[in-house]
């Protein structure tokens, strides 16, 4: 399908077309959250590689795509703001937690999975592994916040923002936090060893962690996808 050079000039509209390319990447996993509930042994070694193709997509698409702020009353009828409403509706329901709270750390995750180049759902699939959407969460590691970030390995991305205390700030949490796992993903290549090694369980057998929250970043993409399916 062609886009027009008038649609294109316009850069909220472009995004929005960007963005649903985008989020059309994320139906394919609709098939992965079947059979991961059916628990087919060959799950993993036929699956967990595509979470490569499919962030690689996401990345692709999202260096093209800016992401508004905390979902503003505004943006409603378009696609981006759609979406985020479903995606906190959802997780606000499944964890028993404010609807406001959680529309906030969905944005920052969008806003922050544009920045770092990382797919949000599996920002908010990692965020609900580690501490279920607490922001106050502490570890008896010392693991603080959203995204359960150990401030003692990570000082240099907290000195921009003012230190450890700073963990305490969701947003600071979920920005900081993302930037750790692109690391890991540009490091090892894959979604898998990259969430391990994000839950400091690089030597667990059998990936416990990681098809955790691959499970979880499933079951929003499923929700998205009955999202759009025509009425």
């Amino acid at each position: 399908m062609e886009t027009s050079e008038a649609v294109m000039k316009i850069p909220a509209l472009a995004g929005a077309l960007r963005l649903f390319s985008a989020a059309r990447t994320l139906l394919a996993l609709i098939g992965l959250a079947v059979v991961l509930a059916a628990g087919l042994p060959a799950s993993r070694e036929i699956l967990l590689p595509q979470f490569g193709a499919w962030s690689g997509a996401w990345e692709a698409e999202a260096a093209n795509v800016t992401t508004a702020g905390p979902i503003q009353a505004d943006a409603e009828h378009s696609h981006a703001g759609r979406e985020q409403r479903a995606v906190a509706e959802f997780i606000a329901k499944r964890y028993r937690v404010a609807q406001d709270a959680i529309a906030g750390f969905v944005a920052a995750a969008y806003r922050a999975g544009t920045e770092s180049k990382v797919d949000p759902l599996l920002i908010l699939a990692v965020m609900a592994g580690e501490s279920r959407y607490n922001p106050v969460a502490e570890s008896n590691m010392g693991a603080k916040g959203l995204m359960q970030v150990i401030p003692k390995f990570h000082g240099e991305k907290l000195a921009e923002h003012g230190g450890e205390t700073a963990l305490l700030d969701p947003q600071v949490n979920i920005q900081v936090g993302a930037q750790i796992l692109r690391e890991y993903l540009r490091r090892f290549g894959e979604t898998e060893t990259a969430l391990q090694m994000y839950a400091g369980a690089f030597d667990e057998p059998n990936s416990a962690y990681a098809l955790k929250v691959l499970a979880e970043r499933a079951r929003l993409a499923q929700m998205l996808a009955r999202l759009r399916r025509p009425a």
